[in-house]
């Protein structure tokens, strides 16, 4: 055992009147100890010396809670945290704590976004069919006379769905932990794919193996058809540097697309594993790009999506940046061990929308 001095300095943004405790293997675990309470220096600002009379272990783990298991701390996303892990010999612990759970539940439910359904049948006049339209409205839209930002996202059916075959990013649940820090007032408009249609329609391009492009069409219309309804029917801010559209895998190519060929629409793009194999073209209109407007492009990548999915990301990146167009602003974040699923967009995207509208 050790008998190391020991501090802990924790930083929060979320303020209640819970105390904070720690608790780790060298007190059983138990989360609401009054020896082992935290003492509140400022707003947001936390200290504890570990006593005299608590001997250490060497290596240990803890956490931090505010006053049991069911008020535990969160990480970014609002999802529980691993332990920590830490060595006496370190003197001096800086952690933060982004979240809390409250009475058992991770989000509360008070900050979740309301769901409406714009239509099932919203008329796609360029393409001669027809989609389903969802609309994500801040918590508090009902409440204010506020207008809001938005961002289209493509494959509706992936973004807050629970019985999405391949699961979903959880919009909904993320827009309530960006709502908790702050960051949660903007409206997403979420567009359904056309299942057997969505190659066609998310392909800017021919291609002689997969059939017909329809993307130029479906690009007019999100910006012709529907942002013009959206504005005129919901409380949006409809300037272009309040907008934004985004996807993945193929909706991530068809919103590159779209932001390069309407940049007077939309100004921020969020682009997560764009299947940029399919239309190689799209470097060329990226050349071509000579829009002298402010941009804020965010792209994602896996290390774990296969091997040409960063060299691909870093060719659309160098694109760009050889245009010599100062105003446009490029993030791209990179997971080694990023996969290709909506899981991992899902984690993506709060860092994504604060980003680009909140930063």
């Amino acid at each position: 055992m050790s008998k190391s001095v020991l501090y802990f300095e924790l930083s929060t943004p979320v303020e209640d009147n819970r105390p904070v405790y720690l608790t780790g293997s060298f007190n059983q675990w138990l989360p609401d100890k009054e020896e082992f309470k935290l003492s509140k220096i400022e707003e947001g600002k936390y200290l504890f010396k570990v006593p005299d009379t608590v001997k250490l272990p060497e290596t240990f783990e803890y956490k931090y809670t505010k006053g049991g298991w069911n008020q535990v701390e969160l990480d970014e996303f609002g999802m529980p945290t691993p332990n920590r892990i830490a060595k006496t010999r370190m003197g001096v612990l800086k952690d933060f704590v982004p979240h809390w759970r409250m009475d058992g539940e991770n989000l509360s439910e008070n900050l979740m976004p309301e769901i409406r359904l714009v239509s099932d049948a919203f008329e796609i006049p360029q393409l001669e069919r027809k989609r389903a339209v969802y609309i994500l409205l801040p918590h508090n839209y009902e409440k204010t006379d506020k207008r809001y930002p938005v961002i289209y996202l493509q494959d509706a059916q992936n973004l807050f769905n629970e019985d999405a075959e391949f699961k979903n990013w959880g919009i909904d649940k993320q827009l309530a932990v960006l709502a908790s820090r702050g960051s949660g007032d903007v409206i997403i408009v979420a567009i359904a794919h056309g299942g057997e249609q969505r190659y066609q329609e998310y392909s800017p391009y021919n291609n002689p193996k997969m059939g017909k492009g329809q993307g130029r069409k479906y690009a007019q219309f999100l910006a012709k058809t529907l942002k013009p309804y959206i504005d005129a029917n919901f409380r949006t801010k409809p300037e272009r540097e309040f907008t934004g559209i985004g996807g993945s895998s193929l909706g991530g190519l068809i919103s590159i697309y779209a932001g390069l060929m309407f940049p007077e629409t939309f100004s921020k793009l969020m682009i997560f594993s764009p299947a940029l194999w399919v239309s190689p073209n799209i470097y060329f209109d990226a050349i071509d790009f000579i829009s002298h407007l402010p941009n804020k492009i965010y792209i994602y990548a896996g290390g774990e999506e296969g091997s040409t999915m960063l060299p691909n990301v870093e060719k659309l990146k160098q694109t760009f940046q050889r245009q010599g167009i100062r105003k446009t602003e490029i993030n791209v974040s990179f997971d080694p061990e990023g996969t290709h699923t909506e899981e991992q967009w899902g984690k993506e995207f709060p860092k994504a929308v604060e980003w680009l509208f909140f930063k």
